[in-house]
């Protein structure tokens, strides 16, 4: 009988992470402010031990960083949309360009298909959201979709 390999114990085969990179993870992703005594005692572990995992967890880029999380309605911007932008021939550069440069476009993803940007757009009213896709006009066509509510709030992936 052949011993197996000494296998790092509940890691799977899909993930980098073991368990307790997994609950370290799911408590910053709840509760990002936590000193690493807290997150330590939360996840089983000494403090030093803890930022040494989250360390790593950096170093490696699973976390890419440590961020607020704001409510646009609490800033004044009572419209949320999703818009779909499909640059015209020879435009598409052009058209990333001023998404990049539009601040009302907080966020946006290259995606499939044929309109190649999907963007989310905060606005305090309908004429402002028009006035921002006006300024996509003349080089793009766009779709939108006016965000009424949210099933999923922003998730960690399976861990």
């Amino acid at each position: 009988m052949t011993k197996a390999k000494d296998a790092e114990p509940l890691r799977s085969t899909n993930s980098p992470l073991d368990a307790i990179d997994a609950r370290l993870l799911t408590v910053l992703d709840a509760q990002g402010r936590l000193p690493m005594s807290e997150l330590g005692r939360l996840v089983g572990l000494s403090a030093p031990s803890t930022a040494d995992r989250v360390r790593r967890l950096e170093a490696t880029g699973i976390i890419a960083g440590f961020t607020v999380e704001t409510d646009p309605r609490a800033l004044g911007y009572a419209i949320r949309a999703l818009v779909r932008i499909r640059p015209l021939p020879g435009k598409l550069h052009l058209v990333e360009k001023l998404i990049q440069e539009t601040p009302e476009i907080v966020e946006c993803d290259r995606i499939t298909g044929e309109d190649p940007f999907l963007a989310r757009l905060v606005v305090r009213s309908v004429e402002e959201m028009d006035a921002v896709l006006e300024g996509l006009s003349d080089h793009a066509v766009t779709s939108t979709a006016v965000i009424k509510g949210q099933s999923v709030k922003r998730r960690l992936p399976p861990l």
